[in-house]
């Protein structure tokens, strides 16, 4: 856990860093290298990385998630983690767009009159009444390709 934070809260409110760092075990000298310190290399690493990733996520019209900006970096020859890239896009607050949710189409009419049930429920058959019942019936499964009426 990175302590710095709370040694800077200590001082911001004219508190004693010396008394913080004591109590957070940590020396005063690693306090003031940290405060002194640049970014580190992978940090600077991702900053660039997360340009590069809101580049091809606007040049597909904020489409792609991190699967597709993975794969399109990838392409380009940089070659990271999905995980990475799906990390730094959640921190930049980037998210690709999800299929629309499906919605119901068709609405039945409800003062209209039911029809008439011509076989009273009853869907058996037997060889000597073949072709007198035919009865069917619609299924919708949505698919990645897309609909599916089975």
């Amino acid at each position: 856990m990175n302590v710095y934070p709370f040694i800077e809260a200590e001082k911001a409110q004219q508190g004693n860093v010396k008394r913080a760092c004591e109590l957070l075990k940590v020396s005063r000298s690693a306090y003031y290298q940290h405060r002194a310190a640049g970014p580190s290399p992978r940090q600077r690493v991702d900053t660039e990385l997360a340009e590069r990733i809101a580049e091809v996520h606007d040049a597909s019209a904020g489409t792609y998630g991190s699967p597709r900006v993975h794969a399109e970096l990838r392409a380009q020859g940089r070659r990271h983690s999905r995980k990475r890239i799906a990390r730094l896009m959640r921190t930049a607050g980037l998210c690709g767009r999800t299929p629309k949710r499906w919605r119901t189409t068709t609405v039945p009419d409800p003062a209209a009159t039911p029809r008439p049930d011509l076989v009273g429920r009853d869907f058996t058959t037997s060889p000597a009444d073949v072709d007198t019942r035919w009865c069917g019936d619609i299924t919708y499964i949505n698919t990645w390709e897309g609909w599916l009426y089975l």
